[in-house]
Protein backbone atom coordinates (compact mmCIF):
# COMPACT_ATOMS: atom_id res chain seq x y z
CA UNK A 1 0.00 0.00 0.00
CA UNK A 2 1.22 3.50 -0.85
CA UNK A 3 0.88 5.20 2.53
CA UNK A 4 2.35 8.49 1.33
CA UNK A 5 -0.39 8.87 -1.26
CA UNK A 6 -3.01 7.77 1.27
CA UNK A 7 -1.87 10.50 3.69
CA UNK A 8 -2.05 13.13 0.99
CA UNK A 9 -5.57 12.04 0.07
CA UNK A 10 -6.60 12.02 3.72
CA UNK A 11 -5.53 15.64 4.12
CA UNK A 12 -7.13 16.68 0.82
CA UNK A 13 -10.47 14.96 1.39
CA UNK A 14 -10.91 14.76 5.18
CA UNK A 15 -8.99 17.74 6.57
CA UNK A 16 -8.97 20.64 4.11
CA UNK A 17 -12.59 20.05 3.09
CA UNK A 18 -13.72 20.28 6.73
CA UNK A 19 -12.54 23.85 7.29
CA UNK A 20 -9.19 22.99 8.87
CA UNK A 21 -7.22 25.82 7.28
CA UNK A 22 -4.16 25.80 9.56
CA UNK A 23 -1.36 24.85 7.18
CA UNK A 24 0.80 23.63 10.07
CA UNK A 25 -1.81 21.05 11.07
CA UNK A 26 -2.25 19.97 7.46
CA UNK A 27 1.49 19.57 7.03
CA UNK A 28 1.90 17.64 10.29
CA UNK A 29 -0.85 15.19 9.40
CA UNK A 30 0.52 14.71 5.89
CA UNK A 31 4.04 14.09 7.23
CA UNK A 32 3.15 11.69 10.06
CA UNK A 33 2.85 7.97 9.23
CA UNK A 34 -0.46 7.27 10.98
CA UNK A 35 -0.15 3.57 10.15
CA UNK A 36 2.78 2.92 12.49
CA UNK A 37 0.59 3.77 15.47
CA UNK A 38 -1.74 0.88 14.64
CA UNK A 39 -1.34 -2.91 14.86
CA UNK A 40 -0.16 -4.48 11.60
CA UNK A 41 -3.61 -5.91 10.85
CA UNK A 42 -5.20 -2.43 10.95
CA UNK A 43 -2.60 -0.46 9.04
CA UNK A 44 -4.40 -0.76 5.70
CA UNK A 45 -7.30 1.14 7.33
CA UNK A 46 -5.16 3.92 8.80
CA UNK A 47 -6.50 6.62 6.47
CA UNK A 48 -10.18 5.73 6.25
CA UNK A 49 -12.78 8.09 7.74
CA UNK A 50 -13.72 5.72 10.54
CA UNK A 51 -12.89 5.29 14.22
CA UNK A 52 -10.39 2.47 14.72
CA UNK A 53 -10.33 0.51 17.99
CA UNK A 54 -6.71 -0.66 18.23
CA UNK A 55 -6.37 -1.68 21.90
CA UNK A 56 -8.75 -2.23 24.83
CA UNK A 57 -10.42 1.10 25.48
CA UNK A 58 -8.30 2.92 22.90
CA UNK A 59 -9.65 4.36 19.66
CA UNK A 60 -8.01 6.36 16.90
CA UNK A 61 -10.67 8.95 16.08
CA UNK A 62 -11.43 9.87 12.50
CA UNK A 63 -8.93 12.13 10.75
CA UNK A 64 -11.68 14.73 10.40
CA UNK A 65 -12.51 14.84 14.12
CA UNK A 66 -8.84 14.83 15.10
CA UNK A 67 -7.93 17.65 12.71
CA UNK A 68 -10.85 19.84 13.81
CA UNK A 69 -10.02 19.25 17.48
CA UNK A 70 -6.40 20.22 16.84
CA UNK A 71 -7.60 23.34 15.00
CA UNK A 72 -9.81 24.58 17.85
CA UNK A 73 -6.98 23.87 20.31
CA UNK A 74 -4.92 26.51 18.49
CA UNK A 75 -1.46 25.02 19.23
CA UNK A 76 1.26 27.68 19.34
CA UNK A 77 5.04 27.20 18.85
CA UNK A 78 5.86 28.15 22.46
CA UNK A 79 3.12 26.08 24.12
CA UNK A 80 3.84 23.59 26.87
CA UNK A 81 1.21 20.96 26.10
CA UNK A 82 -0.34 18.09 28.03
CA UNK A 83 -1.61 15.25 25.82
CA UNK A 84 -4.14 13.26 27.86
CA UNK A 85 -4.61 9.57 26.90
CA UNK A 86 -1.88 9.45 24.29
CA UNK A 87 -2.51 5.77 23.49
CA UNK A 88 0.04 4.57 20.97
CA UNK A 89 1.25 8.15 20.41
CA UNK A 90 -0.34 9.49 17.22
CA UNK A 91 -1.77 12.65 18.81
CA UNK A 92 1.54 13.25 20.56
CA UNK A 93 3.42 12.98 17.26
CA UNK A 94 1.19 15.59 15.64
CA UNK A 95 1.24 18.00 18.60
CA UNK A 96 5.03 17.75 18.89
CA UNK A 97 5.32 19.33 15.43
CA UNK A 98 3.14 22.26 16.48
CA UNK A 99 4.27 23.17 20.01
CA UNK A 100 7.44 23.52 22.06
CA UNK A 101 7.06 20.49 24.35
CA UNK A 102 4.50 17.71 24.89
CA UNK A 103 3.94 15.78 28.10
CA UNK A 104 1.89 12.69 27.18
CA UNK A 105 -0.02 10.71 29.82
CA UNK A 106 -1.11 7.11 29.29
CA UNK A 107 -2.45 4.74 31.95
CA UNK A 108 -1.57 1.55 30.08
CA UNK A 109 2.14 0.94 30.60
CA UNK A 110 2.45 -1.29 27.51
CA UNK A 111 0.78 1.31 25.30
CA UNK A 112 2.94 4.04 26.78
CA UNK A 113 6.07 2.08 25.90
CA UNK A 114 4.72 1.56 22.39
CA UNK A 115 4.03 5.28 22.08
CA UNK A 116 7.59 6.11 23.06
CA UNK A 117 8.90 3.54 20.59
CA UNK A 118 6.81 5.00 17.76
CA UNK A 119 7.90 8.54 18.61
CA UNK A 120 11.54 7.47 18.63
CA UNK A 121 11.03 5.78 15.26
CA UNK A 122 10.01 9.07 13.63
CA UNK A 123 12.59 11.04 15.64
CA UNK A 124 10.28 13.09 17.82
CA UNK A 125 12.54 14.56 20.50
CA UNK A 126 10.32 17.14 22.21
CA UNK A 127 7.80 14.77 23.82
CA UNK A 128 7.90 12.64 26.96
CA UNK A 129 5.46 9.80 27.68
CA UNK A 130 4.64 9.14 31.33
CA UNK A 131 2.47 6.47 32.93
CA UNK A 132 -0.32 7.79 35.13
CA UNK A 133 -4.02 8.43 35.56
CA UNK A 134 -5.05 10.52 32.53
CA UNK A 135 -8.02 12.06 34.32
CA UNK A 136 -5.59 13.35 36.95
CA UNK A 137 -3.21 14.82 34.39
CA UNK A 138 0.39 15.59 35.35
CA UNK A 139 0.33 18.60 37.63
CA UNK A 140 3.99 18.32 38.57
CA UNK A 141 4.98 18.99 34.94
CA UNK A 142 2.64 21.97 34.47
CA UNK A 143 1.00 24.39 34.41
CA UNK A 144 0.18 24.09 30.72
CA UNK A 145 -0.65 26.47 27.91
CA UNK A 146 -2.66 23.74 26.19
CA UNK A 147 -4.26 20.46 27.24
CA UNK A 148 -5.36 18.16 24.43
CA UNK A 149 -7.67 15.35 25.54
CA UNK A 150 -7.47 12.46 23.10
CA UNK A 151 -10.63 10.71 24.28
CA UNK A 152 -14.31 11.53 24.67
CA UNK A 153 -15.39 13.03 27.99
CA UNK A 154 -18.84 13.20 29.57
CA UNK A 155 -18.14 15.61 32.41
CA UNK A 156 -16.18 18.78 33.03
CA UNK A 157 -12.51 17.78 33.59
CA UNK A 158 -11.89 19.91 36.68
CA UNK A 159 -8.62 18.21 37.68
CA UNK A 160 -7.20 18.96 34.23
CA UNK A 161 -8.56 22.49 34.04
CA UNK A 162 -6.78 23.29 37.30
CA UNK A 163 -3.49 22.54 35.52
CA UNK A 164 -3.95 25.25 32.88
CA UNK A 165 -2.02 28.48 32.98
CA UNK A 166 -4.04 31.68 33.09
CA UNK A 167 -5.09 32.12 29.46
CA UNK A 168 -4.63 28.40 28.75
CA UNK A 169 -6.93 26.19 26.68
CA UNK A 170 -8.26 22.64 26.92
CA UNK A 171 -9.68 20.92 23.83
CA UNK A 172 -11.77 17.76 24.04
CA UNK A 173 -14.71 15.97 22.50
CA UNK A 174 -17.64 16.22 24.91
CA UNK A 175 -20.53 13.75 24.73
CA UNK A 176 -23.92 14.50 26.23
CA UNK A 177 -27.28 12.82 25.61
CA UNK A 178 -25.75 10.69 22.87
CA UNK A 179 -24.34 13.68 20.96
CA UNK A 180 -20.61 14.45 20.64
CA UNK A 181 -19.14 17.92 20.10
CA UNK A 182 -15.67 19.39 19.90
CA UNK A 183 -15.39 21.89 22.76
CA UNK A 184 -12.81 24.39 23.94
CA UNK A 185 -12.36 25.39 27.58
CA UNK A 186 -10.45 28.62 28.25
CA UNK A 187 -9.09 29.89 31.56
CA UNK A 188 -9.18 33.49 32.71
CA UNK A 189 -8.00 33.74 36.29
CA UNK A 190 -10.21 31.34 38.23
CA UNK A 191 -12.99 31.44 35.64
CA UNK A 192 -13.36 28.76 32.95
CA UNK A 193 -15.48 29.24 29.85
CA UNK A 194 -16.58 26.44 27.54
CA UNK A 195 -17.74 26.79 23.95
CA UNK A 196 -18.95 24.23 21.45
CA UNK A 197 -17.01 24.41 18.19
CA UNK A 198 -18.10 21.50 15.96
CA UNK A 199 -20.21 18.35 15.78
CA UNK A 200 -18.15 15.17 16.19
CA UNK A 201 -18.70 11.48 15.53
CA UNK A 202 -16.40 10.08 18.26
CA UNK A 203 -18.15 8.01 20.94
CA UNK A 204 -15.65 5.97 23.01
CA UNK A 205 -15.42 7.21 26.63
CA UNK A 206 -12.70 5.95 28.95
CA UNK A 207 -13.11 5.18 32.67
CA UNK A 208 -12.53 8.35 34.64
CA UNK A 209 -14.18 10.54 32.04
CA UNK A 210 -17.75 9.16 32.22
CA UNK A 211 -20.70 11.13 33.56
CA UNK A 212 -21.76 10.13 37.04
CA UNK A 213 -24.78 7.87 37.01
CA UNK A 214 -27.89 9.48 38.41
CA UNK A 215 -29.73 7.59 41.16
CA UNK A 216 -33.05 6.22 39.95
CA UNK A 217 -35.80 4.99 42.32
Amino acid sequence: MDYTTARRRMVDSQVRTNDVTDLRIQAAMEATPREIFLPVELRSQAYVERELAYAPGRVLVTPRDFAKLAAIAGPQPKDLTLNVVCGSGYSTAILAQLVDMVVAVESDETLGALAQECLNQIEVNNAAVITGNPAGGAADQGPYDLIFVDTVIEKRPDALLAQLKDGGRLAAIFRENGVSSGVLFERSGDVFSCSKKFDASAKAVLPGFEAEKAFVF
